[in-house]
């Protein structure tokens, strides 16, 4: 039977469940055989990631051909402007393509977010803010480089919402997984 699961990935945990000499990876947390992460989520991001065991339905959930929407609570170093936000919607050049546009908005520091282990660097003298980016392609480290390219480095990245699906819908902690409907896609 083909199933889907949630993942709250912690901050530092690897994307694969193979042996990894430095970090925790999926193996530290999930149990189940034959089941695959559906895209990636950096090491040093957190928040969902889909896993499957069904092939057809990975690349479906993880190919950029599909448009399936991301969304991403970023926290950023300085204090987010319109210009940047507009800059973000509109997409952004990046070395070597230009992104497409965006959903984005300022956000206020969000309650419902566990506490960073370890926590981000804070500077005394500038301070943080944090967006909302919802994109449809997720190429490598994305979201990180277009905040960037506006001038406002990320400090911190959480994925919310992969397609209708909702890393608090289910109120998943750090670290833990369920199985769920194939129809919060």
């Amino acid at each position: 039977m083909n199933s889907l699961i949630a993942f709250n990935k912690p901050f530092n945990v690897i994307t694969q469940f193979s042996f990894h000499e430095k970090y925790q990876t999926l193996k530290n947390f999930i149990p189940l055989p034959q089941f695959y992460p559906a895209g990636r989520l950096d090491t040093d991001s957190e928040g969902l990631l889909l896993l499957t065991n069904d092939g057809k339905l990975q690349a479906k959930i993880s190919s950029p051909k599909f448009k399936l929407p991301k969304t991403y609570w970023v926290q950023v170093e300085g204090e987010i402007n319109q210009n940047a936000i507009e800059a973000l919607k509109r997409g952004v050049q990046l070395k070597e393509f230009h992104t497409a546009p965006a959903i984005v908005s300022a956000l206020a520091e969000p309650t419902q977010l566990w506490p960073r282990v370890p926590p981000i660097r804070e500077r005394k003298t500038i301070p943080t803010s944090w967006v909302s980016i919802t994109i449809t392609e997720g190429k490598n480290r994305q979201v990180r480089r277009m905040c960037a390219a506006v001038g406002f480095p990320c400090l911190r990245l959480v994925r919310v919402q992969i397609g209708k699906y909702n890393l608090f819908t289910h109120q998943l902690s750090q670290g833990e997984w369920r199985s769920i409907s194939l129809n919060d896609l």
